[in-house]
């Protein structure tokens, strides 16, 4: 693969936004790296925090991202793009399951659990396990009824980028294939993206690693990741 940062360019300042979409039982900070490396080739960036252990997916949803798309609306923006990372891009899947979004650019997910994740399926119903993570997450599981199953095929221009190594090797055990200890490489995927791709990182801190970050610019530019 040729030099990615060759390929990645700045744009007019503030024309176009990328809205960051952090995790369960995160906060916008786990998305800060991101925001620098984006916003210094001229997007708006919108790190949204939201209370992610204190509603359902829908609620999130309709709330914090229309929120930001506000936001956008109020600055002149004309193209709005997002990264996400774990349940952020299910809450980013249910919004727009409902409603459309008119400058609508891309989207990237990081380690995003679009067919849930067996640890929620083991785990999301022991009481603490509920009391640490919020209601969200027993929306989280394999099963046919779980949201991101019940949302079907995406619609829009979206690129995703799974993990394969784990710092969590009980969680990992849990998972009957190659994961990132919170969410299988199979699970990662949802029918309608346009391109998919495995980094060598973990759920905790995929977010977080330059190269990952790069590639979902690309994606975000170009509509593909390079390789």
């Amino acid at each position: 693969m040729e030099n990615l940062k060759a390929k990645l360019k700045p744009i007019d300042k503030g024309s176009e936004a990328i809205i960051l979409l952090h995790g369960l039982s995160r906060t916008s900070r786990s998305m800060n790296k991101a925001a620098k490396l984006l916003a210094a080739y001229g997007y708006k960036i919108i790190n949204v925090d939201y209370p992610s252990r204190s509603a359902d997916i829908s609620s999130l949803a309709q709330k914090y991202i229309a929120q930001a798309l506000k936001q956008c609306e109020s600055e002149g923006i004309k193209k709005i793009h997002f990264l996400t990372h774990s349940m952020g891009g299910i809450l980013l899947r249910a919004y727009l399951a409902d409603q459309s979004i008119d400058k609508l650019g891309r989207a990237v997910m990081l380690a995003p659990p679009n067919q849930g994740t067996e640890v929620m399926d083991k785990l999301g119903g022991w009481r603490l396990f509920y009391y640490l993570s919020g209601p969200a997450v027993l929306q989280l599981g394999t099963d046919n009824n779980s949201v991101p199953n019940r949302l079907g095929p995406v619609n829009f221009q979206l690129g995703v980028i799974a993990g394969d190594k784990t710092v969590n090797p009980l969680f990992s055990r849990l998972i009957p294939d190659v994961n990132d200890g919170i969410v299988s490489i199979s699970r990662a995927q949802v029918a309608g993206m346009k391109d998919f791709m495995v980094m060598p990182y973990s759920h905790s801190f995929i977010m977080q690693r330059e190269a990952v970050i790069e590639q979902a610019l690309h994606f975000i530019q170009q509509g593909y990741f390079a390789r």
